[in-house]
């Protein structure tokens, strides 16, 4: 029997398969078996019951208020910077450097410079502040306050991949388009509506599905600028890694997370299919 040129195709792609499968796949349905375990009894909805003791309903609403205000900022952001990239002007390529520099930056030291910037005693946001004569404030006051923290310190750190994504989109779509639009009349609101965005649907979509997982994972930044002591912003990966009282009730709660992260991701690919 003649070898196939797709065998020879499968034997390559063999490896990174069950590399994948042996690290992720694998640990994903044992944490998701294990979570129905127990010392005393299998196939029991306990750990799961006893998350509500730890406070999962408040994780949750934490994951969803700061992924979601997460995400709409940085797309906001993302468009303006898309935008500007489009255009040619004098100074592109220090703009362009300046805009992808923070993605490169560890979230740890984000995470570090941003505590800095908002510190209540010698923040540099509040010595800026007096340098205008307006009083010093407390960022970590509040909730409102903290969630606002954390989204403009993760937005910081990851629009630059949204920009990226978008403006790959915008290159693509033609000049001419957007100058039959003026000339019959259509101002910058309406280009936006009816050209800009079905023009960038499928890439909205790939960049929503990156860093809409992303966001439900988020962990480090809450960490390190607001603390859990108390838990005020306890997400649900801090759950998963903080129910240290019985390893079941953290394969629970990555279950849940994972829960939340594949109805998104059927969301977004839903999203994709054209009507």
């Amino acid at each position: 029997m003649r070898w196939k040129e797709s065998y020879t195709s499968l034997i390559f792609v063999l490896p990174a398969v069950a590399y994948i499968a042996y690290f992720s796949v694998l640990p994903t349905i044992d944490a998701v078996y294990s979570s129905f375990q127990t010392p005393r009894a299998s196939w029991v909805f306990s750990n799961y019951q006893g998350l509500e003791f730890f406070g999962l309903g408040n994780a949750v609403v934490n994951t969803l208020v700061v992924s979601f205000g997460g995400l709409a900022f940085q797309f906001l952001l993302a468009f303006v910077v898309a935008g500007i990239l489009r255009k040619e002007f004098r100074g592109k390529k220090w703009f362009t450097t300046i805009s992808i520099l923070p993605w490169g930056v560890a979230t740890v030291v984000a995470g570090f410079a941003f505590t800095n910037i908002f510190s209540t005693s010698g923040g540099y946001l509040n010595s800026f502040l007096r340098l205008l004569g307006l009083p010093a404030f407390n960022w970590f006051s509040s909730y409102a306050s903290d969630v606002l923290v954390i989204i403009l310190s993760d937005s910081w750190k990851n629009t630059p991949i949204i920009a990226l994504i978008l403006l790959a989109g915008m290159t693509g779509i033609s000049e001419e388009v957007y100058q039959a639009a003026s000339v019959d009349g259509a101002g910058a609101v309406r280009r936006f509506l009816y050209i800009t965005l079905p023009g960038l649907r499928n890439f909205i979509i790939i960049a929503l599905v990156i860093r809409g997982i992303s966001e439900f994972n988020i962990f480090a930044l809450p960490l390190i600028l607001v603390g859990y002591n108390p838990p005020l912003l306890t997400t649900l990966v801090y759950k998963f890694y903080s129910t240290t009282s019985s390893v079941y009730y953290s394969y629970a709660a990555a279950t849940v997370l994972l829960a939340f992260v594949l109805a998104f991701a059927a969301v977004a690919v839903r999203l994709r299919r054209p009507d």
